[in-house]
């Protein structure tokens, strides 16, 4: 889940309501299904999965499968293939080793699922509430925490063999040679102003923490391009204590090439991602952000407008180079997926579960 996203929407939208965590706490009311075909596809092979939240601490975390030769939307698909509820707030998912690993952070797990079929081959226990995965080799991965720093993941087994210690939250986790760069968020209770945030290096051979850079408030975002840069999206913290900005890394030396900083908003900028040539940087700041790398300022204006939606989730295709945003309504309905052309040309919507915060690409998809 996106816990900064979900702190500043309650500072703006429910600020009477307790906020300390991202339960987007409404009246519980029955919850009402999207429309859902009969009939399960005969395998998950050609697609996209988009993976839905849930309410924190309601346990209604799914997933959607999009079908891109039929256009059918099938929801709730590890229910319907393994007679069990997913868990607790699906985070993210990433396809490894031919195999789906669904990050459910409240419920401290991975599920391990097959992509033909999702049923459940394995699930591992025992994470302090992890977050991503950043893949080293076909042999091992770190996992990312909201506590308690980096879990270290031997994919051939599928066991925790170590944890790397790191104060506070850790988030996103890029690789560059043996180097794995993580963002640490710091405490998540605590404001913007208490928090201590820095990109921390590993050395995934000793799996210890070789260096440490500077960076903004709330570095929750982070890609490499196709120069080998490192961006970082830092987001200026939940409570807006500081302008957002967008900073430039080069990891050989690590040195911190450029910090670009956003207009002054009322806004959390989030969910940095990047095309596949890595030439062009996508965000959320309301609508959708496009921007080239070599541009040196923050686009004044939206490359798609939100038009009022509560867009959360974005990634782009890495085949077709089409667009996936998701709105996630008022965190209650069922959410929607909107896949717009290269051109930001809207070519199709998706109903979807509830709260859609992340996509996962199959590898036959085209």
């Amino acid at each position: 889940m996106s816990l900064v996203t979900h702190l500043s929407r309650f500072l703006i939208l429910l600020s009477c309501i307790f906020l300390i965590s991202c339960s987007k706490d409404p009246i519980r009311e029955i919850t009402v299904d999207p429309y859902d075909t009969t009939t399960k596809p005969a395998e998950y092979g050609k697609g996209v999965f988009v993976i839905n939240e849930g309410n924190y601490n309601w346990g209604n975390a799914s997933v959607t499968f999009v079908d891109y030769t039929t256009g059918i939307a099938t929801q709730n698909i590890f229910t319907k293939e393994n007679g069990r509820n997913l868990g607790d707030v699906a985070q993210s998912m990433k396809i490894i080793n031919g195999k789906g690993y669904i990050v459910v952070n409240n419920s401290y797990i991975i599920e391990i699922v097959d992509i033909q079929t999702f049923k459940s081959i394995q699930t591992i226990k025992g994470f302090p509430s992890p977050r991503h995965i950043g893949v080293i080799n076909s042999k091992k991965a770190y996992v990312s925490n909201l506590k308690k720093g980096i879990s270290i993941l031997n994919l051939v087994t599928n066991e925790i063999t170590g944890t790397i210690l790191i104060e506070g939250w850790t988030e996103n986790l890029v690789l560059c040679d043996k180097f794995m760069f993580v963002t640490c968020i710091g405490e998540y209770r605590e404001p913007s102003s208490k928090r201590h945030q820095w990109i921390a290096v590993l050395d995934t051979e000793s799996d210890q923490v070789v260096d440490t850079l500077p960076c903004g408030k709330e570095p929750i975002g982070m890609v490499m391009d196709k120069n080998n840069k490192i961006w970082v999206l830092c987001s200026g913290g939940y409570d807006f204590y500081e302008r957002p900005s967008l900073m430039r890394i080069n990891p050989s030396n690590r040195a911190i090439e450029e910090v670009i900083p956003f207009q002054a908003s009322q806004r959390v900028p989030g969910k940095l991602t990047i095309n596949t040539a890595g030439d062009t940087l996508y965000f959320l700041n309301g609508g959708i952000f496009r921007m080239p790398i070599q541009s040196e300022t923050i686009p004044a204006n939206p490359w798609i407008p939100s038009n009022g939606r509560l867009l959360y989730g974005l990634s782009v295709h890495p085949v077709n180079r089409t667009v996936f945003v998701s709105d996630a309504l008022d965190y209650v309905q069922n959410g929607v997926v909107y896949q717009y052309d290269p051109n930001g040309v809207l070519i199709r919507q998706f109903t979807v579960g509830r709260i859609p915060g992340s996509f996962c690409f199959t590898p036959l998809t085209q």
